[in-house]
């Protein structure tokens, strides 16, 4: 369900989360986060996540009608002409689509594992602090079968205005687990036959096409400069690298992630071809 206001004032009450989407940390704390374009409010209105507004110019309430409608809460949705939105939002954006939606609490880990099919397929994040960087990684986390992403203490949350944009939506689908100690949570993986695989260069890692990424799997991922710390590391059971030359020695997480998640996929429809 839905219902229609006109925007007459920028200072209505309902409107503050889109006056301030450059404070991402005040919706977070919230409980809030900002769906930016037409692709990602539409995923985001097929999901099951929790919906509080839209604002959109009056040209997109008939489009957006269909997913409106189905809709179990009653959501207000604000129009506005474009040079409005513009105003309001302080920056030039093509389709003019906003949407206000609610953080979902974290995932739990032991429903990921066991709703999951086998071989389970697990990212872990330590530190991430990039916004775009972490919806990159989220939208390669759907595209190539990622059972559950685990996000640690120390990074970004992937409800972030950017993230959310920069995942195109996929996190609205990919379970997400806020742990406390990622550190505990590997160990917790390991105990229950998981193995950890920590992607770093260190002279002593294995190529990334040697390690055997059939079996289940959590994948772990450092921050963008310094990659992951040494207590992740010594929770994990073994460290890859994907080979490159020696102009560069490590690529931008959200390609690496592509790259390692694309070699699991390589070699999973390798073993089951050989079945």
């Amino acid at each position: 369900m839905f219902h229609v206001h006109q925007v007459e004032s920028l200072d209505h009450p309902d409107l503050a989360p889109y006056r301030t989407m450059r404070r991402p940390q005040d919706h977070h704390r919230q409980g809030i986060f900002v769906a930016e374009g037409e692709k990602v409010v539409r995923r985001l209105l097929q999901s099951d996540f929790g919906v509080v507004s839209l604002l959109i110019p009056a040209a997109w309430l008939d489009k957006l009608a269909p997913l409106l409608e189905p809709r179990p809460e009653n959501i207000p949705v604000y129009i506005a002409d474009k040079p409005t939105l513009e105003t309001l939002t302080g920056f030039s954006f093509y389709q003019g689509v906003l949407g206000v939606g609610k953080i979902p609490r974290s995932a739990d880990l032991g429903d990921v594992l066991e709703r999951s099919p086998k071989p389970l397929l697990l990212v872990a994040l330590d530190s991430l602090t990039n916004a775009e960087n972490l919806g990159v990684v989220v939208r390669n986390c759907t595209a190539l079968g990622v059972h559950g992403l685990l996000v640690s203490e120390t990074c970004s949350s992937p409800y972030l205005r950017r993230s959310v944009r920069s995942s195109m939506g996929g996190i609205f689908s990919l379970p997400a687990v806020q742990t406390t100690s990622l550190v505990d949570t590997l160990r917790q993986l390991h105990a229950q036959g998981i193995c950890c695989i920590a992607a770093h260069p260190r002279p002593e890692s294995k190529p990334l096409w040697a390690s055997d990424l059939t079996r289940d799997v959590c994948l772990v991922f450092g921050s963008e400069g310094y990659g992951i710390s040494e207590p992740v590391l010594q929770a994990c059971d073994e460290t890859v690298a994907a080979p490159m030359t020696t102009v560069i020695d490590s690529l931008n997480v959200g390609s690496a992630t592509a790259v390692f998640l694309y070699e699991v996929l390589r070699q999973r429809q390798g073993n089951e071809a050989r079945s």
